[in-house]
């Protein structure tokens, strides 16, 4: 006889541990499939632990809505279950005039996703504003961002696994997924452990396998390939600062450029600080090969000394040391009238398979977004019933 589980999630990162929180309370049997042997060892572990307030984000998009309430979501959780955080705050700084007007926009897209509150409206901060609150900073004008913060990523994940855990569910770790198809009215599963492969059944099949969310797809039965989006893997570097306390207290973010949101500036719950991430496309070949490199060349600090130094002049030569990096698991393009920059939730309305939902894109801000993100794949699967159902 196969083993019958209510619901299967694929991926034990944050996003696929706040899906399974959701979801084991009204699944009754749930089992997290991780192919690691710990959780949250890629994307979720390797990036800035930035809470986001949502104001980069065109207007009406997933990414948007879902980071803005997902961030409230996220404090209110934190509070709750007493993860570490922190509401730091964030200055978004032009060091040019020319780049007052992207402040302007920003400003404006931040209004038009609700950033309306006295927790975290904008606020325009000229030099001399800027500087009172961090003298060492360089620049013609600011936003203040009042409700953007840092959080303990793994302390998150700890959390949506303990509560998921406590209501039935179950974390099967060394557990790659192998395969899935119909089986008359459920999902015939099949995964590879330590001691072989074996079958489950289930009727709820949830694809949260971040960087391997493609390759997961592809294993999936039935499912058309016009409903799997292409993978474009994005590297973003970090390097940490010897020698020499970075004279911060708040977070610093330049303009945004084109590949991302610049090499910004944040602080750990230690205080100490880190620069990243840059952009740098990862080999096509290691994509297919499932062969991420988080190696870190230590000559790309002279670009990061360029970027740094335009709104921090004195960061000396000679301080910067390559620290980590992450892979940011972007699409390369949309499904059916989607947007590729956006987040993408595929459910049984879009591609027509009964119990199956999928997230690709999941990228920044997901953490930030992950209890919203779970609500949505509830809805996916008429687990949940609301105004976030027309969503997605």
């Amino acid at each position: 006889m196969v083993e019958y589980v209510h619901t299967i999630v694929v991926g034990a990162g944050a996003v696929g541990l706040a899906i399974a929180r959701r979801l084991a309370p009204q699944a009754g049997s749930l089992v997290v499939l991780e192919r690691e042997d710990a959780i949250g060892t890629g994307t979720s572990s390797r990036n800035s632990e930035v809470i986001h307030a949502g104001m980069y984000y065109p207007a009406g998009t997933l990414k948007a809505r879902s980071c803005v309430e997902g961030r409230r979501m996220l404090y209110a959780y934190c509070a709750e279950r007493g993860i570490a955080h922190q509401r730091l705050g964030k200055l978004i700084v032009a060091t040019e005039p020319a780049q007052r007007d992207a402040l302007r926009q920003i400003a404006e897209r931040a209004q038009a996703n609700g950033l309306t509150t006295p927790d975290d409206t904008l606020q325009w901060l000229d030099a001399a504003q800027a500087q009172a609150l961090e003298p060492a900073l360089r620049c013609v004008a600011a936003l203040w961002s009042p409700a953007t913060g840092i959080v303990d990523t793994h302390g998150f994940m700890l959390a949506c696994q303990g509560d998921m855990e406590r209501t039935g569910g179950l974390l099967a770790l060394c557990t790659g997924f192998v395969g899935a198809r119909r089986d008359g009215t459920h999902w015939r599963v099949r995964t590879r452990g330590e001691e072989g492969e074996y079958e489950l059944l289930c009727t709820h099949l949830v694809n949260a396998a971040g960087l391997q969310a493609q390759r997961v797809a592809a294993r999936i039965e039935g499912l058309d390939k016009c409903h799997v989006p292409s993978a474009l893997w994005l590297k973003g570097n970090y390097f940490s600062v010897s020698g020499v306390r970075p004279p911060f207290r708040h977070l610093v973010y330049p303009v945004p450029s084109s590949g991302g949101l610049g090499v910004h500036l944040t602080l750990d719950l230690g205080g100490q600080a880190r620069f990243g991430p840059d952009t740098e496309v990862v080999d096509p070949a290691a994509l297919a090969q499932d062969a991420p490199d988080y190696t870190v060349d230590p000559r790309r600090a002279e670009v990061f000394y360029a970027a740094i130094r335009t709104y921090w002049p004195d960061l000396p030569d000679g301080a910067l040391q390559p620290a980590y990096s992450g892979i940011r698991p972007k699409l390369a393009r949309g499904g059916p009238g989607l947007d590729a920059n956006d987040f993408e939730i595929s459910g049984p309305s879009r591609h027509g398979l009964p119990g199956l939902v999928q997230l690709f894109g999941i990228e920044s801000p997901g953490i930030t977004a992950a209890l919203l993100l779970a609500d949505q794949v509830a809805c996916q699967l008429g687990l949940s019933q609301g105004p976030t159902d027309a969503w997605v």
